[in-house]
């Protein structure tokens, strides 16, 4: 069977893909940008890729058609398939019927913290010889590769609440009816395609009614907006984790939360000692704890394993270190994840000078959604650079002047680099963060402060 994929370069078409090839199909794809790591990663499994979304890509015409949620109508292959009847799918759909079929799905949600915790989660039940599929949107160094369909019925799936596709406006999750649900926190985000913070509720609650009783529902202790959710409905089991309260807690955190004790209904079962940081990877350690628990994995097992998780590719990756200024990736884009991504790292490097670089990229910080509460989430770095793309409704101006004289303001790469190069001291943490390539920033950051 011959399946193209057309946005196959974005994390989880790319995933699709390399399942789709796992089960033998023959997969091509096309997208507006081919560029690495998934572009590798997909050449390197026999899949053929092609620049662009022209109609003769799918000449001769494929079986099935697997549609991004970035394709719209007035796109050209777009429109080639419906005028021509190729069968098409969404890639929840095709994912649905073609891999989650017979599997017990474990599935991670929430505004902040999907990829991290579904690969802490995947890492676990690896460690326990349990052979997990997964997708993951992003490169959990222990395995190296973004989704695979495993040896055994578990499935772990980053469980998104973005739309499904242009002709289905879903929230992909509701597509894969999950036997665990980890629900991590909910916020406003996504306003390119949500009113409120309601709507967000309403395809959560979707998401619940999926769930059969004899599942577990996984969330934080005492969140207001998850509780106000549930009080429409829950049919599922629940088991509340937290910081010093729920029933799965954590305690004895250190500063950096590098090291903290895992109490089971007041009893201790085990410590973590990882390479991690800040307390949101704690609660993420906690969320899949208590997922690997319900199939099976003892907490103290968990605990071992999270002392053995690489961490992930653009989760406070460190890319490298120049004359004593270590250059960190971080794929923080949300006020409340630069916020605990800022505030980790500071409970770690103490007093070493902090230089944050912010490319607000998401569609919707781009419209200036989040733009009232970004000053507040960097106010713990010593020195703030904001890169302002041209033609978006954000102006950083005000978040500027409320920062005052640590931040600036820049309109090209190459100023930022240049304004790093001219004041990074050896002994500075420089963190840079975007949901997007950045246009390659890291590398030539490295670069820059190795030639100076």
């Amino acid at each position: 069977m011959h399946v193209h994929i057309l946005g196959i370069c974005g994390t989880f078409m790319g995933g699709v893909a390399l399942l789709a090839r796992e089960l033998g199909m023959t997969v091509s794809g096309s997208d507006a940008n081919v560029y690495p790591p998934m572009s590798d990663q997909l050449s390197q499994s026999g899949i053929e890729l092609q620049q662009g979304y022209l109609a003769e890509h799918l000449e001769p015409a494929p079986d099935l058609v697997v549609m991004g949620n970035a394709m719209s109508r007035g796109n050209p292959a777009v429109e080639y398939v419906l005028n021509k009847g190729i069968p098409y799918v969404s890639g929840p759909q095709w994912l649905a019927e073609n891999v989650l079929q017979d599997k017990w799905v474990l599935a991670v949600s929430g505004t902040h913290g999907k990829t991290s915790t579904s690969s802490l989660l995947a890492w676990i039940l690896e460690d326990a010889g349990m052979a997990p599929g997964f997708l993951i949107g992003g490169v959990p160094a222990n395995f190296g590769e973004t989704a695979r369909l495993g040896n055994t019925p578990f499935f772990v799936i980053e469980a998104d609440e973005y739309d499904t596709a242009f002709f289905d406006k879903r929230s992909k999750f509701v597509h894969y009816h999950p036997r665990t649900l980890i629900i991590n926190n909910l916020e406003f985000d996504h306003a390119d395609i949500f009113d409120d913070l309601a709507a967000i509720q309403k395809q959560f609650h979707h998401l619940i009614r999926t769930v059969p009783s004899e599942g577990l529902l996984i969330t934080p202790s005492h969140d207001d907006v998850i509780d106000q959710m549930l009080r429409m409905g829950c049919w599922t089991a629940q088991q509340t984790i937290g910081l010093n309260e729920g029933q799965l807690q954590a305690k004895n955190i250190s500063d950096e939360g590098s090291q903290f004790d895992v109490v089971l209904d007041g009893n201790k079962e085990g410590t973590v000692n990882w390479s991690l940081i800040g307390e949101h990877n704690v609660s993420n350690a906690l969320a899949a704890i208590a997922a690997a628990r319900h199939v099976g994995v003892t907490i103290e097992h968990a605990c071992s394993a999270l002392n053995k998780f690489k961490g992930i590719k653009r989760r406070m990756e460190c890319r490298g270190e120049v004359q004593g200024v270590k250059v960190y990736d971080d794929f923080a884009h949300h006020p409340t994840a630069i916020a605990t991504t800022i505030q980790g790292l500071r409970a770690k490097i103490g007093e070493r000078k902090l230089i944050a670089i912010l490319e607000p990229r998401s569609n919707t910080m781009k419209m200036g959604i989040h733009q009232h509460a970004l000053a507040e989430s960097l106010q713990q770095a010593d020195r703030v650079i904001m890169f302002e793309q041209a033609g978006v409704e954000l102006s950083l101006s005000s978040v500027q002047e409320e920062l005052g004289d640590k931040a600036s303001v820049e309109t090209s790469i190459d100023d930022v680099v240049e304004t790093v190069c001219r004041e990074a001291r050896e002994g500075d943490e420089v963190l840079i963060m975007s949901n997007g390539g950045f246009g390659g920033i890291h590398q030539r950051l490295l670069t820059a402060l190795a030639a100076r």
